[in-house]
């Protein structure tokens, strides 16, 4: 299998998938980690995919999206973002909003509590 078709099935089969360094309990970077963070403490159910295990992963990640860097978020088979977008969205609201269009469960208490620390 194509790393190409390994990343649309990964995605197509998941709600929510992060392409990211490291896994959502042992995160290897900054970006990866903050934005696994999130998605934890918001209780979001997610599939994590570890670049750093796989380079042909780590490489079609990048082509597949057309996004140079990682982590990336994909919601319902689309491309979210990186990590300032998923941050942006956060403290925005429009991450929420995201899930709730996208009948992803996720702990509005918890997202809200995240804006609260960062007004």
């Amino acid at each position: 299998m194509t790393a190409e078709n390994q990343i649309k099935e990964t995605v197509s089969n998941n709600d929510v998938v992060l392409f990211m360094k490291g896994n959502k309990t042992m995160p290897q970077c900054g970006f990866s980690s903050r934005v696994a963070g999130v998605l934890n403490f918001m209780g979001v159910d997610f599939a994590d995919v570890n670049v750093l295990e796989d380079e042909t992963i780590r490489q079609g990640i990048k082509e597949y999206s057309d996004w140079p860097t990682i982590p990336q978020l994909y919601v319902k088979g689309e491309f979210v973002g990186g990590c300032d977008i998923v941050t942006e969205m956060t403290l925005s609201g429009e991450l929420d909003t995201l899930f709730a269009e996208n009948g992803v469960t996720f702990d509005k208490d918890a997202a809200d509590k995240i804006r609260e620390a960062n007004a």
